[in-house]
């Protein structure tokens, strides 16, 4: 493996990457202006994709103490935010309609996601759990699912329903769920970070899913970022220098359950279908749990508003529509590729 410092942003990686290689750690040598790093990488496959951790430090004892932190706060947060382990917090709160005692965390979670719910006026909504099982329950019998089944779904959710305090959170609706894939790597690349600068990593590159970095790359130069083409996942339609900040993005071409990708799993909470216009999005923001829950504010705002909606937020975006027509937030330092 060769550490660059050009990475493509990519949500959904192939998994044959971390068979055999979970918690494998690589030394690669890089050089600033005052030491030279030795670089180390873990890979992991976690919150349904694979995850990567790569950090750079003069002693490999001392990145390889910090990159073990970064795991372990990924799974910290896997064990709580996961929809694919049974008895998760999450999990458990859906099952049970009431979670009693909750972890500190799952709680800053929720509590991060009620506010950018209010503040989005519901465009971000955690509680469309019960629209993701209708469209995939009609798309397990090769239909889509009838207007019917949408309205029974959309009367589940609203994320006004959802009782959030230290002592308990619980659900005011019968049949409710939640779904934190659209924050929790986000959270996740935000405490694997911390964790790394607990530890005295001053360089490194975190991917949950969603991106995080820190100081520079194996090379002494900014870490770049490559925006995918949603229509040709191997292709590249803008580099981006983060300068800091962390970056997530969405996109119809990952989760789809129509050939044509109008249909995909970024949901409308108030008409349960996908937005229209927009093929991806890609934030850049403060944290990135801030930056992965406004790529669905984005989606939902649409070609029109998403620019007006991301100076109100004070974040960079970069939007790819349908027809492949890229907007750019003006601020935003970007090389579009050809």
């Amino acid at each position: 493996h060769e550490i660059s410092n050009s990475i493509t942003l990519s949500r959904r990686q192939c998994l044959r990457l971390a068979m055999g290689m979970s918690g494998a750690a690589l030394t690669f040598a890089g050089h600033t202006k005052h030491e030279t790093l030795l670089w180390r990488e873990r890979i992991m496959v976690g919150l349904g994709t694979t995850l990567s951790l790569r950090a750079g430090h003069a002693s490999v004892e001392r990145a390889d103490a910090g990159l073990e932190a970064a795991v372990n706060a990924i799974r910290h947060v896997e064990h709580h935010m996961s929809l694919f382990i049974p008895d998760s917090s999450l999990c458990r709160l859906n099952r049970d309609g009431i979670l009693l005692r909750p972890d500190p965390d799952f709680l800053k979670v929720l509590s991060i996601a009620a506010s950018v719910s209010e503040r989005s006026h519901g465009a971000f909504d955690v509680t469309v759990q019960p629209i993701w099982n209708a469209w995939q329950s009609a798309k397990s019998m090769h239909r889509s699912p009838t207007p019917d089944e949408l309205r029974i779904a959309r009367d589940k959710t609203g994320w006004r329903n959802l009782e959030i305090s230290a002592d308990r959170i619980r659900f005011l609706k019968s049949n409710m769920a939640l779904t934190l894939n659209g924050i929790a790597q986000g959270y996740a690349s935000d405490l694997a970070r911390e964790a790394l600068r607990a530890h005295g990593i001053a360089h490194a590159l975190i991917d949950t899913g969603e991106w995080s970095t820190l100081g520079r790359s194996p090379e002494s130069q900014p870490w770049t970022i490559g925006v995918e083409n949603p229509r040709q996942l191997n292709d590249l339609v803008a580099r981006i220098v983060p300068d800091g900040r962390a970056v997530a993005t969405s996109s119809d071409a990952h989760c789809s359950f129509s050939s044509d990708l109008k249909n995909h799993h970024i949901f409308d909470p108030k008409t349960a279908c996908s937005p229209s216009d927009i093929a991806s999005v890609a934030v850049l923001a403060p944290t990135c749990t801030l930056a992965d829950a406004l790529t669905k504010v984005m989606f939902m705002a649409g070609t029109k508003r998403a620019m007006a909606v991301a100076k109100k937020w004070r974040v960079d975006v970069i939007i790819v529509d349908k027809t492949g027509r890229i907007q750019t937030s003006p601020a935003l330092s970007y090389s579009r590729m050809s």
